[in-house]
């Protein structure tokens, strides 16, 4: 007997129109925010609209003032115990990476356990960006915990000017359901991830020539979060693409505006990628989450490209494409040679 399949149900024209809407919010926050950071001259032209983008991924409603007031303090806090902690573990790096391994943890299982919201990915970046740009950037000439608390106070503004420019007409949005998660699947595949990423963390800190050093062990927490999705060889093997094709059309933006360097020509460059995952993102709700994460890594590549700090060879942008290839597969890997094999119900 044949097997009947469930068919998803088309959008209604109402919610088709808000994605839409959501998709030009996404857009115009990441392509106004990376614009104004280059005018402004900011050594990490992508913080502020990575920050935005998150906010705006994460729900199609505003951000509330207590909600942006709740994270800034959360990652200006986070941003100097990081700020602080290398400075004083720095010169032990057993107990460095060990501190890294426990906070990485707590992210992770937050995140498998569905709590805190886009908070744990956040704080990750944080855990990630701080120790690394601390060590490889040591003349940055400010605290790191300064840019990240302008980043996120900058995010939270390109967020409410987007709904001010396209508002949401619609009600709240129904939240995609979540599977039921074992508390003790969700610790083991926890403690899988914290290590997998340590180990990420540790490899550019051994090698200071790794110019695009924040860029892989960012491509591997984005991975290790979005690996939820891959339930299928099909859906892990879309996800690889997906990721890797940030990075390629970062490669591409970049090598078009190297050429003719122009504020207008980065607004709409990164104003069609922005619409083009943010798209994916606000209408694909099992693999929004995949879209989200090319656009964090196309945001993270393309800002390094264009940023003042320094590079080791000129070549080094198109380097970091194989990075970023290179950071997609092996956290895959890593994933399947790590994760506890008994899988949660439904999967």
């Amino acid at each position: 007997m044949a097997t009947v399949r469930a068919v998803p149900a088309a959008p209604t024209a109402p919610e088709a129109e808000r994605a839409r809407q959501q998709a030009l919010r996404i857009a115009v926050a990441v392509a106004g925010g990376m614009t104004m950071m280059v005018a402004a001259g900011s050594i990490t032209p992508f913080l502020a609209p990575l920050f935005a983008a998150q906010f705006l991924v994460a729900s199609r409603s505003p951000l509330k003032g207590a909600q942006a007031f709740g994270m800034a303090i959360l990652i200006i806090s986070v941003g100097q115990g990081l700020d602080l902690m290398t400075s004083l573990l720095g010169s032990r790096p057993a107990l460095f990476t060990a501190m890294l391994w426990l906070l990485y943890l707590g992210c992770f299982f937050a995140q498998a356990t569905g709590k805190g919201g886009q908070a744990p990915f956040l704080v990750l970046v944080i855990a990630i960006m701080v120790p690394l740009m601390n060590m490889l950037h040591q003349d940055l000439g400010e605290s790191i915990s300064v840019l990240f608390g302008v980043a996120v106070g900058g995010g939270a503004l390109l967020a409410w000017a987007t709904h001010a420019l396209f508002p949401d007409q619609g009600g709240m949005a129904a939240a995609p359901p979540i599977l039921p998660v074992p508390v003790e699947f969700a610790l083991l595949r926890s403690v899988a991830n914290a290590s997998i990423l340590v180990a990420a963390v540790i490899l550019c800190l051994v090698d200071s020539r790794l110019s695009s050093a924040i860029v892989i062990p960012v491509t591997v927490a984005s991975i290790l979060n979005q690996l939820d999705l891959a339930t299928s060889r099909r859906a892990a093997f879309d996800l690889v693409l997906v990721n890797i094709l940030g990075g390629v059309v970062a490669s591409f933006v970049f090598t078009v505006l190297d050429t003719r360097p122009t504020l207008l020509g980065l607004f709409l460059a990164v104003f069609v990628v922005g619409l083009l995952f943010g798209s994916g993102a606000a209408t694909d709700p099992k693999f929004g989450k995949a879209y989200a994460g090319a656009l964090t890594t196309f945001l993270i590549l393309l800002g390094l490209g264009i940023s003042p700090l320094p590079t080791s060879t000129p070549e080094s942008f198109s380097t970091r494409i194989t990075y970023v290839s290179a950071a997609v597969l092996c956290a895959l890997w890593a994933s399947l040679l790590l994760w506890p094999r008994t899988r949660h119900q439904g999967r």
